[in-house]
């Protein structure tokens, strides 16, 4: 497991629950050491974690940090055995997967784009999708592995086609997230009792994943991060620049963004995307509309 943040701590611990072997390497020590208080084994480097295993998840941040990671001097498209497997699990472009598939699967090794629909917590208690994107043949090779991580994974085409589908999941996290900091503010606003609204709100019409998850966050004005704002705006920018090269308007998504980037400069960034409620709480902004 490359990068060992949030979510690939959980897909870790998943794998090891499970009962396989898991290798880790992230650039942060304190993280690999919480890889071993479960169960796993500490890696000095990509190329060290890779060549020990028979695949390679990568669960990184930015788009610069996977292609280094993969097709690097000392990356995972090299390292892993002949035979092995690169499963790419981050959030990145659909035109940047296309390109690793091709140059990893030009070394010999099979790839798998693959990433992730549920927060870190949802994760760890299994719940989630991976949405995977292969040749068939590859795909039941190393639907096993994939499934000891999340009971669900789907098989919805080529590398590419499944982070597209990430993207239009996460389209759908942004706004839904903004939708449920929206209602509760309204209802803050009012002066109504808050618990008793959220409560309402997730058993009637107007329910939704991202209600349950981030309304409790909303209410209580604490944001421990699930999915780090300062991340999120990168998959913000990935789903504009995805939905321009096919045309589709997102004009949600645009209002959306500008919020987000609201509460980024705010000084929010390592708390929840809940946290874009502070920037509408922000009275300017609130009558600005």
């Amino acid at each position: 497991m490359i990068g060992l943040g949030l979510l690939g701590h959980a897909l870790a611990s998943r794998l090891i629950a499970a009962g396989h072997v898991v290798v880790g390497y992230d650039v942060l020590p304190d993280k690999v050491a919480s890889l071993v208080g479960i169960g796993g084994k500490a890696a000095s480097s990509i190329d060290a974690a890779a060549a020990q295993s028979e695949a390679v998840c990568v669960v990184l941040p930015t788009l610069a940090s996977v292609e280094a990671a993969i097709l690097g001097p000392d990356g995972a498209g090299a390292s892993v055995p002949a035979g092995g497997a690169v499963i790419q699990m981050s959030t990145i472009s659909p035109a940047l997967t296309e390109r690793l598939a091709r140059e990893v699967r030009a070394r010999g090794r099979a790839f798998l784009d693959c990433p992730v629909s549920g927060t870190s917590a949802m994760v760890a208690r299994g719940d989630g999708i991976i949405i995977a994107g292969a040749e068939p043949a590859v795909f039941d090779r190393w639907r096993p592995l994939l499934e000891a991580m999340l009971p669900r994974a789907v098989h919805v085409g080529p590398a590419g086609h499944a982070t597209f589908v990430k993207l239009v999941a996460n389209l759908l996290v942004g706004v839904h997230s903004l939708a449920a900091a929206e209602a509760l503010t309204l209802a803050r606003r009012a002066g109504l009792d808050l618990p008793r609204v959220l409560d309402i709100l997730a058993a009637g019409a107007a329910g939704s994943r991202m209600l349950d998850v981030r309304g409790p966050m909303i209410v209580d004005d604490a944001f421990p991060a699930q999915m780090k704002l300062e991340l999120f705006m990168k998959d913000l920018h990935l789903i504009q620049e995805a939905a321009r090269s096919v045309d589709a308007p997102v004009p949600l998504t645009d209002v959306s963004e500008q919020l987000y980037a609201a509460a980024l400069r705010a000084g929010h960034g390592g708390e929840d995307l809940a946290v874009v409620a502070k920037a509408l709480e922000d009275s300017r902004l609130s009558s600005s509309g």
